[in-house]
């Protein structure tokens, strides 16, 4: 890999929950390589504490962490984006403010852990079902050779790599 740190942006509805854990795993496994960043169509303001403890128990930091609009990435001053990927199906469907740098885009949808209902033992272990989908999917993305792939060919396998 070269020298290059990449922008990615994960996009969900609230960014309280799925954004989030994407944002904080990326940041973990890109090793220096990847700057995530994350935010939602319409956020919820805060950060789901089922997030924040599968986060932690995962050993990863929690701080810097805010739900916040996805407008934020599309004014001026914004970070050049390299990807966005949206990770729940709400977001897919939504039209996205133009976003700086032309990125590519990538769906990896993920049901809301936040909407399962029932023990709380049931909810966190939908957290940490989501978290693990999106960690493994994650290893496999900052494992691409971007600086020797095309560009269609990125885009095939960050595509592909929500079917894993």
């Amino acid at each position: 890999m070269t020298d290059k740190v990449y922008n990615v942006l994960f996009l969900c509805t609230g960014n309280s929950a799925r954004s989030i854990m994407a944002e904080k795993l990326l940041e973990f496994w890109g090793k220096g390589h990847f700057k995530a960043f994350s935010a939602g169509s319409n956020p919820t303001g805060k950060v789901n504490p089922l997030a924040i403890d599968v986060l932690k128990s995962k050993g990863l930091s929690i701080e810097n962490l805010r739900s916040k609009s996805w407008d934020e990435f599309a004014q001026p001053d914004a970070p050049k984006l390299d990807f966005v990927i949206t990770v729940c199906d709400n977001a897919k469907g939504e039209v996205c403010p133009i976003w700086p740098g032309h990125p590519m885009t990538a769906h990896w949808g993920e049901e809301d852990p936040a909407a399962v209902e029932g023990s709380d033992e049931k909810k966190i272990w939908a957290f940490r079902q989501v978290a693990n989908h999106l960690e493994n999917r994650i290893k496999i993305f900052t494992s691409l050779r971007f600086d020797a792939l095309d560009k269609l060919y990125i885009k095939q396998e960050i595509d592909s790599i929500a079917h894993i």
